[in-house]
């Protein structure tokens, strides 16, 4: 990955819609994906199962991690929503 692809993630997750969590020892960002915006597929780290493309879900990341915002962004994870709430 490139520079520039690093910071157009940053940048396109920052722009959109997200929420701050406290839960499993740390600050995690959690951002919303709508299903028409659901369009690759996904494996769950939470289940092992895979999130098919036009289905709902949420995508997180270290909120405090300490190699900076762009480490954090590049190591977020896609979860079924179900499955982020219950851990």
């Amino acid at each position: 990955m490139t520079d520039t692809e690093g910071e157009d993630d940053l940048s396109r997750l920052a722009s959109g819609w997200r929420r701050t969590e406290v839960r499993r020892g740390g600050v995690w960002n959690v951002q919303p994906v709508q299903a028409a915006q659901a369009v690759k597929t996904y494996q769950c780290p939470g289940c092992n199962l895979e999130i098919v493309p036009g289905l709902a879900h949420v995508v997180a990341w270290r909120g405090d991690g300490v190699m900076g915002d762009a480490a954090d962004i590049s190591a977020r994870r896609h979860w079924h929503s179900h499955c982020w709430k219950i851990t």
